[in-house]
C-alpha cells in the first residue's frame, strides 16, 4: 500500500498542470519572451556581481600590501616596483611621475602642486569609473524586471479575463491557468530584482569604500611628491614606542 502511494506522488506531481513549464506553453510567444528577459537579466546580475567583487577584493588586498610596505622604500619608483604591473595604486603613483617630469617641460607657468594635483585626480577618476562599470546594469535590472514581470502579469489576467467572457462563468477551472501564468510573472520579476537590487547597493558602499583609500593614497602621494620626499604618511614615520618599565 505505501509503495503504491509513494509510485504515484511522483506521477501527480509531474501531472501538475499549473507549474511554470505549463504556464509559458499556455501564455505562449508573449510569456516565453518576458521568461527569456528577465532570465537574461537575472543571468547579467549574478554575472557582473560576481566579477565586481572579484575586482574590488583584488584592489583591496593591493590596499593592504600599500599599507605594510610600500612607505618604507627609499624613493616612489622603488615602491612602485613592489606592486603589481597593473595595480589601480601603481597607476596612480606612475601617473604622478609622469606628471611631475611633464611638469618640467611646460612652457606656460603652472604651478607644481595644481598640475600634480589634476593629473593625479584624473587618476583617480579613471579607476573610480572602470569600478563603477556594470552597476548601471543592476540599477536598470533593480527598477524594470518588476514592471517586465509586470507585463507578463497583465498579459495573464488578460487571458483570464477573455476566457471568462468566453465560457460565460469564472469557473475556476477556466482561469486558474491564467491567472497562475500571471502570479509566475509578478513573482520571476521579483526574483531577478531582489538580488539586482542588493547587489548594486552593496557594490556601491564597498566602491565608496576604495575610492576613499584611493583618494588618501593619491593625497600621500601628491604630498611626497610635492615636498621632494620630505612629506610622508604619518604610519611610515611612526616608531614602536619603546615598552614602560614598572
Amino acid at each position: 500500500m505505501l509503495t503504491t502511494i509513494l509510485a504515484a506522488a511522483p506521477a501527480a506531481a509531474s501531472a501538475n498542470p499549473y507549474g511554470l513549464q505549463e504556464a509559458l506553453q499556455q501564455g505562449g510567444i508573449i510569456a516565453q519572451t518576458v521568461f527569456g528577459i528577465l532570465v537574461v537579466m537575472s543571468v547579467g546580475t549574478f554575472y557582473i556581481m560576481f566579477t565586481k567583487l572579484f575586482e574590488q577584493q583584488k584592489i583591496m588586498g593591493q590596499a593592504k600590501r600599500v599599507r605594510a610596505a610600500f612607505w618604507n622604500s627609499n624613493n616612489l619608483k622603488e615602491a612602485a616596483a613592489k606592486l603589481e604591473k597593473n595595480s589601480a595604486y601603481r597607476q596612480i603613483v606612475d601617473d604622478g611621475l609622469m606628471a611631475q617630469d611633464q611638469h618640467t617641460k611646460l612652457t606656460d607657468p603652472v604651478e607644481a602642486h595644481d598640475w600634480l594635483h589634476g593629473s593625479l585626480a584624473r587618476s583617480e577618476a579613471a579607476i573610480n569609473s572602470k569600478l563603477g562599470g556594470g552597476l548601471a546594469f543592476l540599477a536598470t535590472v533593480g527598477s524594470v524586471s518588476p514592471f517586465v514581470g509586470l507585463f507578463g502579469t497583465v498579459v495573464g489576467i488578460y487571458r483570464a479575463l477573455i476566457k471568462i467572457g468566453a465560457s460565460g462563468q469564472a469557473s475556476i477551472d477556466a482561469v486558474a491557468g491564467p491567472v497562475g501564468e500571471a502570479l509566475i510573472m509578478t513573482a520571476l520579476g521579483l526574483v531577478v530584482a531582489v538580488p539586482a537590487v542588493l547587489a548594486y547597493n552593496w557594490l556601491q558602499r564597498r566602491n565608496k569604500s576604495i575610492a576613499e583609500d584611493l583618494s588618501a593614497f593619491s593625497n600621500d602621494v601628491l604630498g611626497y611628491l610635492a615636498s621632494n620626499g620630505a612629506v610622508r604618511p604619518m604610519m611610515a614615520n611612526a616608531k614602536a614606542a619603546p615598552a614602560k618599565t614598572a
